[in-house]
């Protein structure tokens, strides 16, 4: 699914504060989403590293799944439960996820995914020092049955994806970029950096040297802004990585500074 396109799936509130995590259906051995920003027209979410967003063949718990749970329970909702999924974010990355709580809100998102009004920005770690700031043009081909997306330069070749990295700090030959997406293809992330030699860390499909422990990447979405669909204002969320867990404490300074930038 690309950015911009709704999911209608069966049993179908600027803010820079996170929520308390909802334990609800989680395991105990992994974090629970937490709670963004919520209203009756939109549902802002941060999804842990290795979470689904939309159920998938292995049966694993999705965050459609738990939004639905979620909204049924805090507010005693009998039957099935309307969650709009109006772009992805890959299993093993982290953060941001918007949804939408009514289909009308969820074609209003999605028509503001596709016309790229939407903004989206990610912290990502990468092996190397890609060097100063500049945006990445490729054209990306998936291949659905090894799950991964092809890079060329050449115009034609796939459908044009592009991005924008600045290096905020190089350390101990590990680099954290600010990355702003401008397209929304499948992987674009991981293949256009991992093209220019610089794959995410633990990002093994994409040529990264090693795994991290719990076998997520180092790409974390990390803010996003957009006009609510109902009030027409323009809502701002930001959420952090994980600071304390590798390789994300390496720049954990660098982060907070960040998140102190006017935006």
């Amino acid at each position: 699914m690309r950015d911009g396109q709704a999911v209608n799936l069966p049993g179908n509130r600027h803010r820079h504060h996170t929520g308390p995590a909802i334990p609800a259906i989680t395991s105990p051995m992994e974090p629970a989403p937490a709670i963004l920003y919520e209203d009756n027209h939109c549902l802002v979410v941060k999804k842990p590293f290795n979470m689904l967003v939309q159920p998938d063949s292995t049966g694993d718990l999705s965050l459609f799944t738990w939004a639905q749970t979620w909204i049924r329970d805090r507010y005693g909702k009998p039957g099935n439960v309307y969650v709009g999924i109006v772009h992805r974010l890959d299993r093993p990355a982290g953060g941001i996820v918007l949804l939408a709580r009514t289909s009308k809100s969820a074609a209003r998102l999605s028509e503001q995914f596709r016309q790229g009004r939407v903004y989206k920005e990610y912290l990502v770690v990468v092996e190397g020092n890609p060097g100063p700031p500049r945006e990445l043009v490729h054209y990306l081909q998936k291949n659905p049955e090894l799950n991964r997306s092809r890079v060329s330069a050449v115009p034609g070749r796939g459908r044009k994806s592009c991005l924008t990295i600045r290096n905020v700090q190089f350390s101990g030959e590990l680099s954290l970029l600010q990355v702003q997406l401008e397209t929304g293809r499948s992987h674009q992330i991981r293949a256009q950096l991992s093209h220019e030699g610089h794959p995410v860390v633990g990002d093994l499909r994409y040529g990264a040297s090693t795994p991290l422990p719990s076998r997520n990447i180092a790409l974390f979405a990390w803010r996003i802004a957009f006009e609510h669909p109902t009030r027409h204002t323009r809502e701002v969320v930001v959420c952090n990585p994980p600071l304390d867990e590798f390789p994300w404490r390496s720049f954990s300074a660098d982060v907070e500074i960040l998140g102190k930038d006017s935006f």
